[in-house]
């Protein structure tokens, strides 16, 4: 492979990288403290910073429907923005609403016990939201809190809230296109939810444990039958949905290589990319009967390797362009080339 690199962003003051890109639209977000950053991927020009609450701490995940732009943050809220022909972000809203809190509010039976004489609507996140994932109609966010919930994107109502969903904070949900929910947690377990309309609520299918220690970043396939996760002790696992079933998740192969901590994963086309505290960027590619092997280290941010996006799939040049943001301040964007080997 070949690969050439871009720096989008020179630090400028508080350009820290919380911790998340995201792309809409020919549209790059980068969270930066509290505040999103909005470039133009055509001329990589700023066409809109929104939020400029200090109150509501680092941004942790950004998310989108057809009509708005989801923020997680650090104050336990999600900040619901739509944008104007202009590119600029007006706030909607925040979750859960006023009207949502004041209707759960009236039933003593919607308060839940979060801390010693301490009780919080079960509609109501008690800490960080670390995630935020959406899907046909449904938003789901994950919190330091231990718990998910499932939001209705339209109404912007808290659906359910499923408490106690891990023995520690949660750090990651992707959700495929079936409607399975992966979440990944610091007590070292992936676990997949899926929704049981007997109940009308969503249940625990199976847990995955085969990670050391804490696991940071999950992703999924096109088809959503590899998972894949990184975690704490360096190392990306891969998952395979065996006979199409979401409960016969089966362990694959261990990658190694990275020297630090995996701090975020994408899918793009057929490659793997993994971000490390290690400042590094690897790119993987499955081989027929080999499994994945990493084809590419890239090297040139100086802290570690927050977030990764991609910006370009690659299906008909053989190019596939991914954004990596780091705790130095930078975006970077790496155009990765296919090499074709002749076959002997």
């Amino acid at each position: 492979m070949h690969t050439t690199q871009t720096t989008l962003l020179a630090p400028q003051t508080n350009s820290h990288i919380s911790c998340c890109l995201a792309v809409h639209d020919n549209l790059l977000y980068a969270a930066s403290i509290n505040a999103v950053n909005v470039f133009d991927l055509s001329n990589y020009t700023l066409v809109d910073a929104f939020n400029d609450d200090p109150t509501s701490g680092a941004v942790k995940s950004v998310a989108f429907n057809a009509t708005n732009v989801f923020t997680a943050h650090q104050d336990s809220k999600i900040r619901v923005w739509q944008m104007a022909e202009s590119k600029k972000h007006r706030l909607v809203c925040t979750l859960p609403t006023i009207m949502d809190r004041f209707r759960r509010s009236l039933l003593p039976k919607n308060y839940v016990q979060v801390q010693r004489q301490r009780k919080r609507l079960w509609i109501e996140h008690c800490d960080a939201i670390s995630g935020l994932a959406v899907n046909k109609g449904l938003m789901y966010s994950v919190s330091w809190d231990k718990s998910f919930k499932i939001w209705n994107v339209s109404n912007h109502r808290c659906l359910e809230s499923v408490k106690e969903a891990h023995e520690d904070a949660v750090n990651a949900v992707v959700v495929s296109d079936n409607g399975a929910v992966y979440t990944a947690s610091a007590d070292g377990c992936i676990k997949v939810w899926e929704r049981n309309d007997g109940v009308r609520r969503h249940t625990l299918v199976t847990t995955l444990e085969k990670h050391k220690s804490t696991v940071n970043a999950l992703a999924l396939n096109g088809d959503g039958c590899l998972l894949f996760s990184g975690g704490f002790d360096r190392r990306i696992l891969v998952w395979e949905r065996e006979n199409g079933e979401t409960n016969n998740m089966v362990f694959r192969e261990a990658l190694s290589g990275h020297t630090g901590a995996i701090l975020c994963l994408i899918n793009v086309d057929d490659l793997l990319a993994s971000g490390s505290s290690d400042r590094t960027v690897r790119i993987w590619q499955h081989g027929k009967d080999t499994g994945y092997h990493c084809m590419v280290v890239m090297e040139g941010h100086e802290k570690p390797v927050k977030s990764l996006v991609a910006v370009s799939a690659g299906a008909s040049n053989g190019v596939v362009s991914v954004c990596s943001g780091s705790l130095d301040g930078e975006i970077k964007i790496w155009e990765i080339k296919r090499i074709t080997v002749p076959q002997t």
